[in-house]
């Protein structure tokens, strides 16, 4: 990924050193476990650990690679300059390369998703702060964009809380299933290599076995893992379409912190644009790229083909890295936010008293008038609103059947807006549990 949306802990695991890093700790630790079953000789395996806090030579890997025309030859043929031909001759015995390529891919999805799943604990705790902050600002709710009836602006955090809670928990279950790996030799047999290396390997390596690979672990794993990135990025997607909504100037109920000296436009002094959120939704964009090759790469040829491989190096890190990038910026939006409850109650009153139609209509069905008479009743005073921007109440007042059916006094009560926010208290427990 490009530094500009890249942050450098979650670059570091990408980073070709910390690739060979693990391969070396990889292999180090097979051979330990083979010296314990008496495979190879004790002294052997204590060589190759000569090379623990050796910097390996990416440009010397890559130079072997070029004549080689394979990553991990290159790498043994590189670690054997450091520790020695004849004591790295059991180095790799009974493995193959998906063995050391797979445990050390799932070893990098696995440090990924710890820095994901603190970014989404961040994210989580401003969504909180700020859906407490606001939880009886009331503003009007909308669907298809056309104004509906009161919520409140803690509501509409708070339901952004509890999808990306929701995320978070997918998150971890896909930790959990990426995070196992495989030393099972070619075709998956441990016909060269006792299971017992594999186990110990991973406990080293904090893995769990693979219960039964092939030549490579299951691609059904990562498939779901990346599905699982790709959520997130939707969701992520999700808050920020609604934050733009909010910062468009005809509505202008929230908008992102607009710093000193910032500069909304080459052209137009006057501009705030929402340049983070519409930055997020290019982003998930890119994650979401990644789901639909990790789905094609569960179908490979038998035992092992590698078409697989070039696009997990691709999407590994990019996805990732992206991610990462987009929950820590979504965070500084929500932390930031500017909210402005006055323009929620004057954009509600565009329309005087239009949001509280559905009340009025069940108050007249209650009142013993057919659901179709008091649709026909309230709809031919709502339009006049629409049209004329009157007053809803005042043309209910003026109707002279809805008088006779609910009274003065009735209609008057349904424009009570304490009656839309008296179950908030309720859906926060269900959200948030006592707070």
């Amino acid at each position: 990924m490009i530094p500009r949306y890249s942050r450098p802990d979650m670059v570091a695991i990408w980073d070709p050193a910390t690739k060979f890093r693990i391969w070396f700790e990889i292999e180090a630790h097979a051979c330990d476990a083979m010296a314990d079953l008496g495979v190879i000789p004790r002294e052997n395996a204590d060589a190759v650990w000569k090379a623990k806090d050796v910097e390996f030579d990416v440009a010397r890997i890559d130079e072997i690679e070029a004549e080689t025309k394979h990553d991990v030859i290159a790498f043994l043929t590189h670690l054997a300059e450091h520790v020695g031909s004849d004591e790295a001759r059991f180095v790799h015995q009974g493995m193959t390369s998906s063995d050391v390529l797979d445990t050390c891919l799932n070893v990098q999805l696995t440090r990924a998703a710890d820095i994901l799943l603190a970014d989404m604990d961040s994210l989580l705790a401003a969504l909180k702060r700020r859906a407490l902050e606001h939880k009886n600002t009331v503003r009007v709710g909308r669907s298809h964009g056309i104004h509906a009836e009161p919520t409140t602006m803690g509501l509409t955090f708070a339901r952004f809380y509890a999808e990306m809670d929701r995320n978070r928990a997918r998150l971890r279950a896909a930790r959990d299933e990426i995070a196992t790996g495989a030393i099972s030799g070619a075709v998956g047999t441990f016909a060269n290599i006792d299971p017992r290396v594999e186990e110990h390997v991973c406990a080293q390596l904090g893995l769990n076995p693979e219960p039964i690979s092939t030549q490579v672990i299951p691609r059904d794993r990562h498939a779901m893992f990346f599905a699982t990135l790709g959520v997130i990025a939707s969701s992520i997607e999700n808050v920020a379409i609604e934050v733009r909504h909010m910062q468009r100037t005809e509505v202008l109920e929230g908008a992102e912190f607009f710093s000193m000296g910032q500069k909304g436009s080459s052209a137009m002094p006057h501009k705030k644009n929402p340049v983070l959120t519409e930055n997020l939704t290019g982003l998930a964009r890119l994650v979401r790229a990644a789901v639909i090759p990790a789905m094609e790469n569960v179908a490979l040829w038998h035992e092992r083909d590698i078409s697989h491989s070039s696009v997990e190096r691709a999407i590994g890190p990019d996805a990732t890295i992206t991610l990462d990038f987009a929950l820590a910026r979504l965070t500084g939006v929500i932390d930031k936010m500017l909210i402005y409850p006055d323009n929620m109650l004057e954009n509600m009153n565009k329309f005087p008293g239009l949001v509280m139609s559905q009340r009025v209509l069940l108050a007249l069905t209650q009142a013993g008038v057919s659901r179709e008479n008091a649709y026909s009743m309230v709809q031919r005073n709502a339009l006049k609103v629409w049209e004329e921007r009157r007053d809803f109440r005042q043309e209910l007042l003026a109707d002279p059947e809805v008088v006779a059916a609910l009274g003065e006094d009735g209609i008057n009560e349904k424009f009570d807006m304490d009656y839309h926010t008296k179950h908030v208290d309720t859906i926060f427990a269900r959200v948030f549990g006592e707070v």
